[in-house]
């Protein structure tokens, strides 16, 4: 038995509560995963694990050998990504998890710089609008937009994302453009909706330094951010949204920025990734990148035009 092979399949079962995506993250097949940990227990003496047809949840005695056994993997883990990162290039798999127009219009424009940089670690992207269980589903680090509260995770900031407001150029010939606040009520929205808490999340508009929250007569809701900005631009109203994910779209004119002077605030964005005394090298290399990706000044942090006679000067 390889001991420290089993510890590693062991430690990944009960973070996972399932024998199958354990072995299958570890590139063991299901049956010699079984065999592991059969052989684990003998080895032991004990019962580390109880089994049901629903999950796999840790005896007692398995949770004190499974807290021992995290501390020596992470000490382990520790001591080569210290000698790794200073004698060899960073390599193997990282998973990341974003938005989808994050993805779409910031992260896959600037991958083949990290790539090429670092043409031995693979990339494995998954793409949400949602919250994440970081241990569960096997992800090294995660970006999201938006304040952060209750996060048992590291996060680290990388930017503000300028947010506008915009509408259609067909939305826009069709109902006008509202000059001030109070013409919103004259027009309609897209809802957005959060994936965890159904509630449709308000329109923000800043006056000077005071926050305006609005809810504008609605059609049609969405909970993914692509499919938000498309419904823009089909016509179905307004929305709001970073300048980076529409800036091509303003220049070209099939969208327009609404209320120029009434931006919505800025909006942090982040990396996350679990807490540790060190990062492995290749999650720390890919997270050191992004930080600097964001902090060049024609980084995707850019910001929007500070008005449309500004912008109509960049096209």
């Amino acid at each position: 038995m390889d001991r420290l092979l089993a510890m590693r399949l062991f430690t990944r079962i009960v973070d996972l509560g399932n024998f199958s995506r354990a072995a299958e993250q570890l590139g063991i097949h299901r049956t010699a995963a079984t065999q592991t940990i059969k052989q684990l227990e003998e080895h032991l003496g004990v019962r580390l694990l109880a089994r049901t047809t629903r999950q796999v949840t840790p005896t007692a005695d398995g949770m004190a050998y499974y807290e021992r056994c995290v501390g020596i993997l992470g000490d382990l883990d520790d001591t080569e990504a210290y000698f790794m990162q200073t004698t060899h290039d960073p390599e193997g798999r990282i998973r990341v998890d974003l938005s989808a127009s994050m993805c779409r219009n910031v992260l896959l424009p600037a991958l083949p710089e990290f790539m090429a940089r670092y043409p031995r670690i693979r990339l494995e992207i998954s793409v949400t609008d949602r919250p994440i269980d970081v241990i569960r589903e096997g992800v090294d680090c995660v970006l999201r937009a938006g304040e952060l509260r209750d996060i048992p995770l590291v996060a680290r900031r990388l930017s503000v994302l300028q947010q506008i407001t915009c509408a259609s150029a067909d939305y826009v010939a069709r109902h006008g453009l509202p000059a001030t606040l109070e013409e919103l009520s004259r027009h309609h929205a897209v809802d957005y909706f959060s994936g965890t808490s159904g509630k449709t999340i308000p329109f923000e508009f800043m006056d000077g330094d005071k926050l305006i929250t609005r809810n504008l007569p609605a059609n049609i809701a969405l909970n993914n951010g692509d499919c938000y900005l498309a419904a823009c631009s089909a016509g179905f109203g307004l929305i709001q949204i970073p300048y980076a994910f529409v800036a091509d779209a303003l220049r070209s004119g099939s969208l327009c920025e609404i209320l120029p002077q009434h931006r919505p605030p800025a909006l942090p964005l982040s990396v996350l990734y679990l807490p540790g005394r060190h990062l492995s090298s290749k999650v720390r290399v890919f997270v050191d990148w992004l930080v600097e990706l964001f902090a060049r000044p024609d980084g995707p942090g850019r910001s929007a035009p500070s008005s449309v006679t500004e912008k109509s000067r960049l096209l």
